[in-house]
């Protein structure tokens, strides 16, 4: 009997591998003979270069790079067992975390830190990246990337802009004639999991500006730019990526990478779960357990469990969610293909209770539900 275990982690308590291990030690109290196949997941956010790297048996590279704020930060990427697969985390060298709260502005904060750690991937022999793209500090369309790849992005007096999204506004002329051209022949893979324009009500100003410190006057001004740019970009790259569904994530770095890059946005979790070749994993399995801090409607859209319900269910193969919380809504994922889902806090307490307890929560709550499945099956062969 093979159990496919390929939970996402567990936020603020434990990483996709722990969380994994915890799941694997509770089922083997129950099926001390069940073949275990632990696949730790990510939707390509936080923790995807850890879970691939650790994976395929890859290596990490940290390098320094220019951070959202133009100062030197230290960044980790990975290189995958294959060699040739680099796994890039945007936020490692242009995320929000990097900017303390009171200097938080997306009319100054740049991607230029993301474009550093492609051109060092491509500089090693690297010809597939996949780039997450959550948890930007910026709202740059990706200006900061495409100069430290060797575009040129010149204001009407033939100078180079400065950083941020505000500087959009001036732009003139994009120059590709010193683009890296290691670019040429290679793959981009964009993880993106949401479907938000470039420019507008729902674009990427408007949503996630202010979550990065913009004010609504800074809000109005970089939608304006960012509008600008995706006209210069059309008109001197013959790239339209104003309307281009994911184009506004991570402050336009969506828009960015397609232009610039060549990048396929693409849902993360299904990223991931092709590098771990997760399909072919799954097929035969008599049960798939995923999971993730809390269960809820957002889960539909493109997060690790329902991802890997629907790989799962492709192959017949039943599928049971464990989550720290479910959400009133949490019940939707049934028709979208999770077969049951249970909370790990079988008991009241508190908070912190469940974070310093959550692997033995975790073990407590898989062995029980193991056990369930035993029974259910023996009774179904009654």
């Amino acid at each position: 009997m093979r159990v496919v275990i390929a939970p996402d982690s567990f936020k603020e308590c434990a990483s996709a591998v722990e969380v994994a291990d915890a799941i694997a030690a509770g089922v083997r109290r129950a099926l001390p003979d069940a073949d275990l196949d632990l696949a730790p997941m990510a939707d390509g956010g936080e923790g995807t270069v850890g879970v691939l790297v650790a994976a395929t048996r890859g290596t990490g590279v940290t390098i320094e790079v220019t951070g959202p704020l133009g100062t030197p930060v230290s960044a980790t990427y990975g290189i995958l067992g294959d060699g040739r697969t680099a796994i890039i985390e945007m936020s490692a060298a242009s995320g929000l975390a990097l900017v303390p709260n009171g200097r938080r502005d997306p009319r100054i904060t740049a991607t230029r830190g993301t474009g550093d750690l492609i051109r060092d991937a491509l500089g090693r022999g690297i010809r597939r990246i996949i780039v997450g793209i959550g948890g930007s500090a910026t709202n740059d369309g990706g200006a900061g990337m495409a100069q430290a790849l060797g575009y040129a992005l010149e204001d009407a007096a033939g100078n180079e802009l400065g950083p941020g999204g505000a500087a959009l506004a001036r732009l003139e002329r994009i120059d590709a004639r010193r683009r890296d051209p290691l670019l040429d022949g290679s793959e981009v893979d964009v993880a993106c999991d949401v479907a938000n324009p470039l420019c507008g009500p729902e674009g990427a100003s408007r949503v996630y500006g202010p979550q990065k410190g913009a004010s609504e006057p800074a809000v109005l001004e970089l939608d304006d730019a960012l509008r600008h740019f995706a006209a210069i970009v059309r008109r001197d790259l013959g790239k339209d990526v104003l309307e281009l569904p994911g184009a506004g994530a991570a402050g336009g770095l969506g828009a960015g990478l397609a232009a610039f890059a060549g990048g396929r946005l693409r849902p993360g979790v299904e990223l991931v779960a092709e590098v771990l070749q997760l399909a072919e994993r799954v097929k035969g399995a008599a049960l798939v357990i995923t999971g993730e801090g809390a269960l809820d409607g957002q889960t539909a859209h493109g997060k690790t469990p329902l991802g890997v319900a629907r790989i799962a269910k492709s192959e017949g193969v039943p599928v049971i969610a464990l989550a720290g919380t479910l959400g009133t809504d949490y019940r939707e994922l049934y028709a979208a293909g999770i077969d049951a889902a249970f909370s790990i806090c079988g008991q009241p307490m508190t908070f912190d209770e469940a974070i310093d307890r959550a692997r033995e929560l975790l073990a407590d709550t898989a062995e029980a539900v193991a056990r369930t499945w035993v029974a259910a099956r023996r009774t179904g062969q009654d």
